[in-house]
């Protein structure tokens, strides 16, 4: 597994897109509209992981998130060429799993999230591309 992108929870990806292009350079890679969220990626480096830029449309997870929370970083995710062996191996280290089974995420990839109960406060998602 290897790092993949750090989600991040606003109320205006467009505008901290354009933050994040003029501060670090960075583009916008991917952009698309996703469960209720826009969802924008922005390429760190050349491949070397994504800022995932989550603003709410409707009621849901990010709204709530934001509503608690405020702005910042939702969750991180690791890259895996196999999670469904990745969430065995989460089972048998006791980590509670918050999708028993991977699901469709936004780009098109397979996704799943680990309790942040069991990962250090963390919550973590596992992505197959």
């Amino acid at each position: 597994m290897h790092f993949d992108h750090a989600g991040i929870a606003t109320d205006d990806a467009a505008a901290l897109a354009e933050l994040y292009g003029d501060l670090f350079g960075l583009e916008t890679v991917h952009e698309e509209v996703f469960d209720g969220m826009r969802v924008v990626f922005l390429e760190c480096g050349d491949g070397d992981g994504y800022f995932e830029l989550l603003e709410p449309i409707t009621e849901g997870t990010i709204s709530r998130y934001l509503e608690e929370n405020g702005s910042g970083i939702h969750h991180l995710a690791l890259a895996t060429d196999d999670i469904e062996a990745g969430l065995e191996t989460a089972r048998e280290h006791g980590v509670s799993l918050i999708d028993e089974e991977p699901r469709s995420g936004a780009w098109g990839h397979t996704v799943a999230f680990l309790h942040p109960k069991d990962t250090g406060g963390i919550l973590l998602e596992l992505v197959e591309h």
